[in-house]
């Protein structure tokens, strides 16, 4: 199983980012699929999830309503959609897949997740 991130890169404060999160030899739609993220020096923490059935989404008390997570089936591919970014949400972001099959309810703690992205760096300049 390989996800890959993308789409990360630096942006001014107030402005936009949509991250990408391709997925291969798993199919997403089985599996609830979340983004985190982690400063230097901090642990990972919770974004935003999704549940296996794309009905859910879950986001973490910071995001107020500035992200979204969706999800395209036919590309097998995750989106962090990322509006009125400041620079407390630099951050290296990471995508990950639950790691039980077709489970309802999408925590948002690192042990449910067993494979992770590489991270994409995300910058968001004052």
């Amino acid at each position: 199983v390989q996800l890959t991130e993308s789409g990360g890169g630096l942006v001014q404060a107030g402005g936009s980012l949509r991250l990408s999160c391709a997925a291969s030899g798993r199919t997403v739609s089985n599996y609830g699929m979340a983004w985190f993220r982690q400063v230097p020096g901090k642990e990972r923490e919770f974004v935003v999830g999704i549940n296996w059935r794309g009905i859910s989404t879950y986001s973490a008390d910071f995001v107020k309503g500035r992200f979204t997570i969706s999800r395209d089936n036919d590309k097998n591919t995750v989106y962090l959609q990322m509006n009125s970014l400041t620079p407390e949400d630099t951050a290296v972001y990471y995508c990950a897949s639950q790691r039980y099959l077709r489970r309802g309810v999408l925590r948002r703690i690192l042990d449910d997740y067993d494979y992770w992205g590489q991270g994409t760096q995300v910058t968001i300049s004052s």
